[in-house]
């Protein structure tokens, strides 16, 4: 393989990569452009301007902004400076993805204590209900202690 095709095989892998963590984010419900932003800060790991996310991903300065601030405060990325230069940068977080599964867990205890709350209220007399609404609670704390026990063991590997 020549140098040229090696160039080309490396582009597309990364265009293609980018393309699919976008289809992955979305199939979470999160916005497509937010995956393409954190797979492209991911895949060349170094910090990139708001105006280079823009006009590598080819999407509006604001898509970018709404994407960097959502994935900023879910702890995946951060807002970096650059000596001399007054434009904002982005990188990928340490510890990204034990943030990740942080933030699935609390969703799950979430989730779990509001299902707890509706089992309070379902009468003694209601069995069949309180079996079947105590599983899915129990589902959901089951998750959040996996969750917990996954996000420990990413950060004893960072």
């Amino acid at each position: 393989m020549t140098t040229a095709d090696q160039i080309k095989s490396a582009a597309s892998a990364r265009a293609d990569f980018i393309e699919r963590i976008g289809m992955i984010a979305q199939s979470e419900g999160l916005p497509r452009i937010a995956g393409r932003v954190l797979a492209m800060l991911l895949y060349d790991g170094e910090r990139v301007s708001f105006g280079h996310l823009a006009k590598a991903l080819q999407v509006s300065r604001g898509s970018i902004s709404s994407s960097v601030r959502m994935l900023e405060s879910q702890q995946l990325i951060k807002r970096v400076a650059k000596a001399g230069d007054r434009q904002d940068y982005f990188q990928v977080v340490d510890n990204a993805f034990a943030n990740m599964v942080e933030a699935s867990a609390a969703r799950a205890r979430m989730a779990a204590a509001d299902i707890e709350d509706s089992l309070n209220d379902i009468p003694a007399s209601e069995t069949g209900p309180r079996e079947r609404v105590a599983s899915y609670a129990a589902f959901y704390r089951a998750m959040d202690d996996g969750l917990k026990a996954t996000a420990e063991a990413l950060r004893r590997k960072d």
